[in-house]
């Protein structure tokens, strides 16, 4: 199961490591949030030992959404070796999640 992180987890989790991470920008009220969710659980056990995946909750992670400019959500971020790479928002396939991925991932 993908973990919810708060702001100072990110840092050792995503900004710290050197490993592949998707974050999920989300909101408990978000509709298409909920939709991705089982899409990112099915993601995180496909991807294990290849990536990693966190969830942000925007509601109590402002100071997080507002330093990535997240507008809307769910808002994904690719990260890789501590720096984003990549950015999807909205709602997509498993597929196309696992592709913008496995682009990233060793």
């Amino acid at each position: 199961m993908a973990k919810v992180i708060n702001s100072s987890e990110f840092q050792k989790d995503v900004l710290n490591s050197n490993e592949t991470i998707l974050v999920d920008f989300f909101a408990e009220w978000c509709g298409p949030c909920k939709m991705v969710a089982p899409v990112l659980e099915e993601l995180s056990t496909e991807m294990e030992g290849k990536a990693k995946i966190f969830k942000v909750d925007v509601d109590k992670s402002g100071d997080l959404a507002e330093k990535y400019g997240i507008t809307g959500v769910p808002t994904l971020m690719i990260f890789k070796d501590g720096k984003a790479v990549d950015k999807i928002v909205g709602f997509q396939p498993k597929e196309i999640l696992k592709s913008r991925l496995q682009q990233y991932s060793n």
